[in-house]
């Protein structure tokens, strides 16, 4: 009878421990904005969980007709110079209005080398453009 007791004891105690742990609900965890920003911004900054989260993207339906619309949309912008132009002067236009996206797109733009190169470099050909002109000014 006492095994029987043991036995019994042993069973509810893993019972109630089992029934104690819950199973953790994504969308609950979502809910809350700065958690979720915090996920984003966590796998934003981790070259493995991106690269993990492109994978999981391509997957997905949804994530590959996303992926593949932002694909088509960036061939469209770079074969159309109109557009890319139109875009640019719609973004400098907002950003004149909203000084925390203008503030992101220098931080954006002086954090990529490549970038402040290019921006180096059409100074210069500015300067020498304008030096140039002052020259021909001069030899009238």
């Amino acid at each position: 009878m006492k095994t029987l007791q043991k036995i019994t004891l042993i069973i509810v105690s893993i019972g109630l421990f089992t029934s104690c742990q819950s199973k953790t609900d994504v969308n609950q965890i979502l809910s809350n904005s700065d958690t979720k920003k915090a996920i984003m911004d966590t796998i934003a900054n981790n070259s493995d969980m991106s690269k993990d989260m492109m994978q999981a993207m391509m997957n997905s339906s949804k994530g590959k007709m996303m992926m593949t619309n932002h694909e088509n949309m960036m061939k469209m912008i770079k074969d159309n110079p109109d557009m890319r132009k139109g875009m640019m002067t719609e973004m400098m236009e907002a950003s004149k209005t909203d000084t925390t996206m203008m503030s992101e797109m220098c931080k954006s733009m002086m954090d990529n080398p490549k970038m402040m190169d290019m921006m180096k470099d059409k100074k210069m050909q500015s300067h020498k453009m304008t030096g140039m002109d002052k020259n021909m000014d001069m030899s009238k």
